[in-house]
């Protein structure tokens, strides 16, 4: 999927299926995310429907924020977040994809030797919603498989691109005893429009305890050069929680 299609894509999906096409596009806003067609306040849901789905969106204990990054490792863009972050004392949760990993297992190293979290994306990065079952279930196995030998980690937490969840990638995940982590605040550092002023204002716009954040510290699937504008966003992203007397914690 090219950046264009990545950064149009929540809006389009909205468009072309509808609110009753599907769970699974809806599934962001139900864990309290807010995507394009459900700008403003988060679409509420009650505690059994998000048990009933495995699904979550704030941390775990309630408290302080999360901080999330998509789609690495990338060459340019984790190195210039994983540097304000250890400047800042600061750890995070890195949802991998394992043709990234692949492609830097160094870097993917480095991230779980700095002593942040390391969770599971995808291999591909696709909707699963165009996807079959088997896709899925080959897709998180490929995923998995790259993210534990080159990182010697073991996932806990999954995120699905996009945020876009099927029936199967659900049973798989609790199979598998993964957590599905969603977020509550984004910054929409993908677009090519976005700024660090406005990633920044976004990310933290409403953010108390138990938010968690999602940014991306790469641009594969992205804006070209969209991580620039995020690693410039992240120390006053840090700074306004830091601010509201929130304390950074792993989801």
């Amino acid at each position: 999927m090219s950046a264009h299609d990545h950064r149009t894509h929540a809006t389009r999906v909205a468009g072309a299926l509808g609110g009753a096409a599907t769970i699974g596009y809806l599934l962001p806003a139900l864990a309290g995310s807010r995507p394009a067609q459900f700008a403003g306040s988060p679409a509420p849901i009650s505690p059994r429907l998000r048990a009933l789905l495995g699904v979550e969106g704030t941390t775990a204990s309630g408290r302080g924020y999360a901080l999330t990054f998509d789609d690495g490792p990338h060459p340019e863009g984790t190195p210039a977040v994983l540097e304000i972050l250890a400047r800042e004392y600061v750890r995070a949760t890195f949802f991998l994809v394992g043709e990234q990993v692949l492609r830097s297992p160094a870097l993917a190293r480095e991230i779980a030797d700095a002593g942040h979290a390391i969770a599971l994306h995808c291999h591909r990065h696709r909707n699963l919603l165009r996807l079959t079952p088997r896709q899925v279930r080959e897709d998180l196995a490929r995923a998995e498989e790259a993210i534990g030998v080159h990182t010697g980690c073991v996932p806990e937490l999954y995120r699905p691109p996009y945020g876009v969840l099927n029936a199967a990638a659900l049973r798989l995940a609790r199979a598998r005893g993964w957590r599905t982590l969603l977020w509550s605040h984004w910054g929409r550092d993908w677009e090519a429009r976005a700024t660090a002023d406005s990633i920044a204002a976004r990310v933290t716009d409403g953010a108390g305890e138990g938010a968690v954040l999602l940014l991306h510290d790469a641009d594969d699937y992205s804006a070209p050069g969209s991580w620039r504008r995020t690693a410039q966003a992240l120390p006053r992203v840090l700074a306004t929680l830091a601010e509201r007397g929130l304390s950074p914690e792993l989801p």
